[in-house]
């Protein structure tokens, strides 16, 4: 099977890797263009409203394990750091909020983050929002729990992403990751049938050959340190229009890393 690539896609990926950054100045501009439909359940951004509940309740009830909470606590989450990388305009940053977390909501996207600091506002909700990247933040900063929810397959270079990551975890922390894996049935789904048949993404919001395999994130973890501890596939019911937790991580999946050792 082949898929097309973009040129310029590429390039600024390749510009990305030699400079040192993870970013890929072309994913931020892909971003930026959706900041300010962020928050409408019903636009372009309705997959996230609709499977957020469901990442929510996977990265809650992991962190009440690791840390011996009460899931059932309406600040369940109280006296932990939480690091939300790639947060765009705040969708799991405010929730994570209410449950008692102190939230830091990191994006290279200057709209995204003016979206969440906006939204936020009208919430009523303090939450430590930054315009910067995983590399640009001082190296002293530590944190309980870092996310990387939809960002693994949208970096330039997943190796030194999660170098940055693993970083800044306190000693005991963990970390999530939500991303997609690499095969036929990704492509046809992941691609094809979310971005050119349903429409539930706008063409072009994925690129097949930056997907990443559980073997290959799993790699990358172990160079850095850190085990997965939990894992589950994310799979769509189109006849219940829902999301659920899954032993098939064929295409959508979540993971939690924690030091091994």
């Amino acid at each position: 099977m082949t898929t097309q690539v973009n040129p310029s896609a590429n390039s600024s990926a390749a510009f990305s890797a030699a400079s040192g950054t993870t970013v890929d100045r072309a994913e931020i501009e892909k971003f930026s263009k959706l900041s300010q439909e962020w928050w409408d359940p019903n636009g372009k951004m309705a997959p996230l409203h609709r499977i957020n509940p469901l990442r929510l309740q996977f990265i809650r009830d992991a962190a009440c394990r690791k840390f011996d909470r009460n899931a059932r606590s309406l600040n369940c989450l109280a006296g932990l750091r939480l690091l939300d990388i790639g947060c765009g305009a705040g969708l799991l940053c405010e929730p994570f909020t209410r449950l008692g977390a102190e939230v830091i909501g990191v994006d290279p996207s200057a709209s995204n983050i003016a979206a969440a600091k906006l939204h936020a506002g009208k919430s009523h909700l303090s939450i430590d929002y930054r315009c910067t990247t995983v590399e640009d933040m001082d190296v002293r900063e530590r944190f309980d729990i870092i996310l990387a929810m939809e960002v693994v397959e949208h970096v330039a270079d997943v190796g030194l992403f999660l170098d940055r990551c693993a970083a800044m975890l306190k000693p005991g922390g963990m970390m999530v990751a939500s991303t997609l894996n690499r095969n036929w049935k990704s492509f046809a789904l992941g691609i094809v049938a979310a971005e050119y048949v349903l429409r539930w993404l706008p063409r072009g919001t994925h690129q097949w050959d930056k997907f990443v395999t559980p073997d290959e994130l799993a790699r990358h973890f172990e160079r850095y340190g850190l085990g997965i501890t939990e894992q589950s596939g994310v799979v769509y019911n189109p006849l219940a229009d829902k999301w659920s937790l899954s032993s098939d991580m064929d295409v959508n999946y979540m993971v939690v890393a924690e030091a091994v050792g």
